[in-house]
């Protein structure tokens, strides 16, 4: 009697900032554990998504989007991205269906498939273009890089996912279950908590309010006797402008902040949530090394 083999392995997931990279994650493991809005640099760290199946388990590192800026901060992110693609067995590296190759991503392309890791190239938002223009775009990116599969998909209606999962399957070597079937992340509730808060700030407050925005969940008491988790959690801003837009008239935006990531930590949770946010100014944060520390963010050394 033969018995399948068990395949596992790690990979990365990368691209430029907004081609749907974090929604991806999400759809891949059924469940919302990466944050997602249309501001650009959401993503700030690597997020492990863990894929499971009889057939094997895939180990997905969702990365912030690679882009040029200056800043400590911005230096980190581009860090984390690279640093991610250093050891996996695939990447797959996203871009839009929707337009014509980019000059960034053909330069990232070269410079990713330069590194000998093999790589697809995902055509993300198949679901917004008309059929016909979808061959064209395969065959020019195909006639210009050496990848391994390029696979049209979409990420929010799910298009896609189950060719790419298998493809990925077949590609990753013999291996073990690294983590429990049931087990979708390693990261700890507090940082998902703080991420879900932070996602209704950039989603609220959309352009008033600059991306350089931190959250840290300062309590987390959990009290089961009454299905009740109590969460006290800080939003850092950089400006006291920022602070006032953020609280709005008489509390009133941080309070609609408040009540949506909320109903997002319940479901994720599981059960009934006191959540209180409060507000304060680090001026210029983001070139702290103080505080880019405090907030999780360590530039790689």
């Amino acid at each position: 009697m033969t018995t399948s083999t068990f395949r596992s392995g790690f990979v990365a997931i990368v691209g430029r900032p907004n081609v749907g990279k974090s929604t991806l994650l999400n759809r891949l493991l059924g469940q919302k554990i990466a944050i997602t809005s249309s501001r650009p640099q959401t993503t700030r760290n690597r997020i492990l998504g863990i894929v499971s199946s009889d057939e094997g388990q895939i180990l997905l590192l969702d990365t912030p989007g690679i882009h040029q800026g200056g800043g400590k901060l911005n230096r980190y992110m581009v860090d984390q991205a690279f640093s991610a693609c250093s050891d996996v067995d695939l990447t797959l590296f996203v871009v839009e269906a929707t337009a014509a190759p980019h000059p960034e991503d053909e330069a990232l392309l070269e410079k990713l498939t330069s590194r000998g890791v093999p790589l697809y190239l995902l055509l993300n938002k198949v679901d917004q273009i008309p059929r016909e223009t979808l061959l064209p775009l395969i065959e020019a990116y195909a006639s210009r890089h050496n990848v391994a599969e390029i696979i049209p998909l979409s990420a929010l209606t799910g298009e896609g996912t189950d060719t790419l999962v298998a493809n990925v399957l077949a590609h990753l070597p013999e291996g073990p279950r690294y983590y429990p079937e049931d087990m979708v992340t390693d990261l700890p509730e507090r940082f998902i908590v703080a991420e879900m808060i932070r996602e209704q700030v950039l989603r609220q407050t959309r352009d008033e309010v600059p991306y350089n925005v931190a959250v840290a969940v300062e309590e987390f008491v959990e009290k089961p006797e009454r299905d009740l988790v109590v969460i006290r959690a800080a939003v850092t801003v950089g400006r006291d402008s920022h602070k006032g837009i953020l609280l709005g008239k008489r509390g009133s935006m941080v309070r609609s902040i408040g009540k949506a990531a909320r109903h997002q930590i319940e479901s994720f949770l599981g059960c009934r949530v006191f959540l209180e946010i409060f507000v304060k100014v680090e001026k210029n944060w983001t070139e702290s090394e103080r505080l880019l520390k405090e907030f999780g963010y360590h530039e790689k050394r």
